[in-house]
């Protein structure tokens, strides 16, 4: 085992490593120009009452208190349990980057940034902003294929980002090894930050606009009361407030048990290494960017006249503090730090020196090894909760220092505006519910942490943790005649394989082995008949006295008539679409409700909330995990289910959108004539259990008709020819009426339109770039390849002037641009349309 001071390994010197409960704030760990600012001394008033308390001094809570006082909002309180940073804020590297996969953390990303340029100027307080960019370095020409894919999806936003070639990263950053090194991705503005100071600065500007921060002031109880509100138990008595916000770090999960609630977050060991001073650093005459080894899974950054460099190690290596988890955080644990571990993350540091070859003469000065919290799919979770009323969290932040700024602004706009400013699902805390267990969060969090550098693919799957007890009664029959998705905790077919085909998981930024099958699940809807698992939607029943009333102010649309099915938009108050769902008329005064399986208590929450605002008389049931759900669809649906029941499944009988209670094949189901694919197809939502003898008996009827399994791969296909829209994808006295009127007068900017466009072996998937003489002027919103006209196919928003049928623009796909044509939509008309059509004498194709 190494030890500390007694050799240097391969070159690396060793020396000062930090103990084990190291006390206070170490000036080496994070400061870049040598400044010190004196902490803030904790208030000494108390309040009694306040609007929001915020629990948790680190950067993201304090952010909040800063932008909730800044926006005007009074009685602001922030209780920290010893100081502010203390968890992990204060150890933290400090990186900040305009770079994010995801195409709305972007604009969290860049917010952070933008309000961290101007801190300094605005609360008098030193920041430590450093800003010589980052590159992000490729050694394999999968490597270039991401970036290209990343490309395309920065184009439309407004942050900086380029591919450059080794020539311009040798240029930048003198000190590399460019043996291996095939391309960059560059973002200028990128850089590093003192947390500490951040922290300190976001803290003098919530004093300065009005918040209380109170510190050491441990929670020790929270208690709901019947109006909503909340009391607040601390040693220095109880406070009353409207909302609390938990921003606890790896806290959070102690202050969620004070209610009830398992947050499903877990605690991780990470390390990196800072050296001494390196001459070749010291000769420099402008600071290097910070580095990310994608292979390597590292990055590096200059550290005053040295280095500092962190490494993400593999799953199987990375050391999860799972006694937390059972045992609870110490309570005394707030500055210290864990035992380092060279070993654990040895290979790292070859590869860094490898690629930095002056580290192999550093001597290090410092290996801090501090815990982080992550949540399962490594991303936070921020907003209200479902369930709790006036709950809300800012919690699971593996990247706690680029994410504060804009988080900040992003929850004290929805606080004070009683909706999100934008769409940001992916950050939704109800993504998780019961399903998510202890056993998986940290199975989830192992490999989120080793998969911190993976290849970013399209239609990408992970499948640690899986699968869940969230699986529907097809499970067993299905999972070894198919490749399944994870949607919300359970497992969906995507695309089914037959004998001599590839069953693998083959994940490509260019079409791949589910191409072809998918095809042939095409075929089979659009010629004869398919089944497909639909068990993940989120399904809600609602019913009482005043359930007609509550719809009609959630959705903009008519309430169905009874035995009768619409698909109905709740909108915010600013006219945005919050959320589609199916609303079907059971009974007089009952419904049932169905949403997509992401959306499940994103969209349970708000109806709840209505539903206390308007003081509604009504039940409000989840069934999501009780019932399942077949889908049917194809020319031959109609005649399969007909051999299965004794109602009658004509088209005068049961009509589009029409819903009936009935038996298939003795087993009870309401059948809802509806399919996402636009062909004539029924919904079957039966007893969860029933599935398998209910998918049997379908099966074994439709064998002269050519029955057969179709995925959501092959859905997909099928409804963007029919322009069906997507939510979340594609958006279209209620809530939002008067803003939709509003918008109505004011007129559109751009328009969502359909594009055909011939490519080679690449098709657009969403959010990719759209050109016009020379510049971007738009973004797809999704897309696939059109099985009927042998073209890839996309939804894309452009502006009103480029939206006319027949307008030439061009797609970006992977550094290309291809020819796209604006056509008329829907390319394929929908089966009710087509049957229509024929009954009038007129022309049911395209």
């Amino acid at each position: 085992m190494l030890r500390l001071g007694t050799r240097r390994l391969r070159g690396l010197g060793l020396r000062g490593f930090p103990l084990r409960g190291s006390p206070g704030r170490p000036h080496s760990v994070c400061s870049r120009r040598g400044e010190e600012n004196p902490p803030l001394s904790a208030e000494s008033r108390w309040k009694d009452q306040a609007e929001t308390v915020i629990i948790g001094g680190g950067c993201v809570g304090v952010s909040l208190a800063y932008h909730l006082a800044k926006a005007g909002m009074k009685d602001v309180v922030l209780l920290e349990k010893s100081e502010l940073t203390a968890g992990s804020t204060w150890h933290a590297a400090g990186l900040t980057t305009y770079f994010h996969p995801g195409i709305n953390l972007k604009k969290i990303h860049y917010y952070s940034i933008k309000l961290y340029e101007k801190l300094e100027e605005e609360t008098g307080q030193v920041v430590g902003f450093h800003q010589p960019g980052s590159i992000r370095i490729a050694t394999t020409p999968v490597r270039v294929d991401e970036f290209k894919y990343q490309m395309t999806r920065t184009g439309w936003h407004a942050t900086e980002q380029y591919i450059i070639e080794p020539e311009k990263i040798q240029e930048m950053f003198p000190l590399l090894n460019m043996n291996k090194i095939l391309a960059g991705l560059y973002n200028p503005g990128d850089g590093h930050i003192d947390p500490y100071s951040l922290t300190m600065a976001l803290a003098a500007g919530a004093r300065k606009y009005g918040a209380l921060l109170i510190y050491p002031a441990p929670v020790t109880s929270l208690k709901p009361r019947s109006d909503g509100t909340w009391d607040v138990e601390t040693p220095h008595g109880s406070m009353r407030a409207n909302r609390i916000v938990n921003a606890a770090g790896f806290w959070a999960r102690e202050v969620g048990k004070m209610i009830g609630l398992e947050h499903p977050l877990i605690p991780v060991q990470h390390q990196y290494i800072i050296t001494s001073t390196i001459p070749e650093v010291k000769a420099l005459k402008r600071e290097l960017p910070v580095l990310r080894d994608l292979e390597g899974s590292f990055y590096l950054r200059q550290e005053r006249d040295g280095l500092l460099f962190g490494p993400y190690e593999s799953q199987e290596k990375m050391k999860v503090q799972d006694s937390w988890v059972a045992n609870g955080v110490p309570p005394g644990f707030g500055k210290e730090l864990f035992e380092s571990d060279l070993d654990r993350i040895m290979e790292h540091v070859e590869a860094a020196m490898d690629l930095v070859p002056v580290l192999r003469k550093a001597d290090i000065v410092n290996i801090i090894n501090g815990p982080i919290t992550y949540s399962p799919d490594i991303l936070p979770m921020v907003g209200p909760h479902q369930g709790v009323r006036n709950y809300w969290v800012a919690i699971g932040f593996g990247y706690g220092i680029i994410h504060a700024g804009g988080v900040g602004k992003y929850l004290s706009d929805w606080i004070l505006h009683g909706e999100p400013p934008f769409d940001l699902i992916e950050l939704d805390p109800n993504r998780y519910g019961k399903w998510t267990t202890t056993e998986y969060t940290e199975a989830k969090a192992r490999e989120s942490y080793g998969f911190n550098n993976i290849v970013g693919y399209p239609k990408e799957e992970r499948f640690a943790g899986r699968p869940t007890q969230r699986v529907s009664g097809l499970y067993k029959t299905l999972e070894s005649k198919c490749s399944m998705g994870f949607h919300a905790g359970w497992e969906q077919p995507h695309w089914f394989y037959k004998p001599g085909q590839d069953p693998g998981y083959r994940p490509s930024f260019h079409r791949t082995n589910w191409f072809e099958p998918v095809g042939s699940e095409y075929q089979q809807v659009m010629q004869r008949v398919g089944v497909i698992d639909l068990s993940p939607f989120g399904k809600f029943n609602i019913k009482g006295q005043d359930s007609i009333r509550l719809l009609d102010h959630l959705f903009a649309n008519v309430i169905p008539k009874v035995g009768f099915t619409n698909i109905s938009h709740m909108l915010t108050p600013k006219g945005r679409v919050y959320a589609e769902l199916t609303v079907s008329h059971q009974s007089p005064g009952e419904f049932l409700l169905v949403t997509g399986s992401g959306s499940e208590l994103h969209d349970l929450r708000w109806i709840e909330e209505e539903a206390v605002k308007g003081g509604c008389d009504v039940e409000i049931k989840n069934i999501t995990d009780e019932l399942g759900v077949l889908g049917v669809a194809g020319p031959y649906s109609r005649k399969v289910l007909q051999k299965l029941t004794s109602d009658d499944l004509s088209d005068n009988v049961f009509k589009f959108l029409q819903t009936k209670s009935l038996k298939v094949s003795n087993i009870p189901v309401t059948a809802i004539r509806i399919s996402y694919t636009g062909e004539l197809g029924w919904e079957l939502y039966h007893r969860r259990e029933d599935s398998a003898a209910l998918y049997d008996a379908i099966m074994n009827a439709g064998q002269e008709e050519g029955i057969d399994n179709f995925g959501t791969y092959a859905m997909n296909a099928l409804r963007l020819e029919k322009a069906f829209r997507a939510w979340g994808s594609e958006p279209a006295d209620f809530i939002g009426k008067q803003a939709l009127k509003q918008i109505k007068a004011k007129g559109l900017k751009r328009r969502l339109v359909c594009l055909t466009l011939a490519t080679d072996d690449v098709d657009p998937e969403g959010n990719e770039s759209i050109w016009y003489d020379g510049k971007v002027v738009g973004n797809t919103t999704s897309g696939s390849y059109s099985y009927r006209i042998q073209k890839s196919l996309a939804f894309a928003y452009v502006p009103v002037e480029l939206s006319k049928v027949g307008q030439q623009v061009e797609v970006e796909l992977l550094g290309k641009n291809y020819p796209a044509v604006v056509i008329q939509e829907p390319l394929v008309l929908t089966e009710p349309t087509r049957s229509r059509l024929r009954k009038t004498g007129g022309n049911d194709k395209i």
